[in-house]
């Protein structure tokens, strides 16, 4: 099924109320399958906030259904351990709008900013519910990470990295 009619657009501050009610809908049923309960109690709330820089850096995105609101976001930084990579960040797309192309619009307008701005390579942290979604737009398992979220609390994902 195609995606439905969106409006993709920069993400804004005044965004953050919506995307953080997107990530609170998003996260605790979409990665429910994926991870034991003890890390969805723990660290998913810690994971599923908006961050307010993110979004007011101008390389964040919102997909908008008409009469819906915000149903899916993401975006880029720079990667601060290399020049021109970039790095994926916390892309979402609203339950009943998966697998109908919110994500991949959205990632490939992040890929697309991020070539533009002269980054040559993107890397993320995928989610293990995400791992697929990101093989089939070209990125490659790099190895597991335990991101440390606060003491004690650690979150399991996959780096993953592709050429632009």
């Amino acid at each position: 099924m195609d995606a439905p009619a969106l409006i993709l657009r920069i993400a804004s501050r005044r965004d953050l109320g919506g995307v953080d009610a997107l990530l609170a809908r998003s996260y605790p049923k979409l990665l429910k399958a994926d991870y034991p309960p003890s890390v969805m109690v723990t660290a998913v709330p810690l994971l599923a906030r908006a961050r307010p820089a993110l979004l007011a850096s101008g390389r964040y995105y919102v997909a908008e259904a008409p009469g819906e609101g915000i149903v899916g976001a993401g975006g880029w930084s720079f990667w601060s351990r290399q020049e021109g990579v970039a790095e994926v960040r916390h892309v979402a797309v609203d339950p009943p709008h998966t697998r109908r192309g919110v994500g991949r619009r959205l990632l490939e307008t992040v890929l697309a900013e991020a070539r533009r701005a002269g980054m040559t390579r993107v890397v993320c942290l995928a989610t293990r519910t995400a791992v697929p979604f990101y093989e089939a737009v070209g990125f490659l398992a790099v190895a597991p990470v335990e991101i440390a979220l606060a003491p004690g609390i650690g979150f399991e994902a996959m780096r993953m990295v592709r050429p632009l």
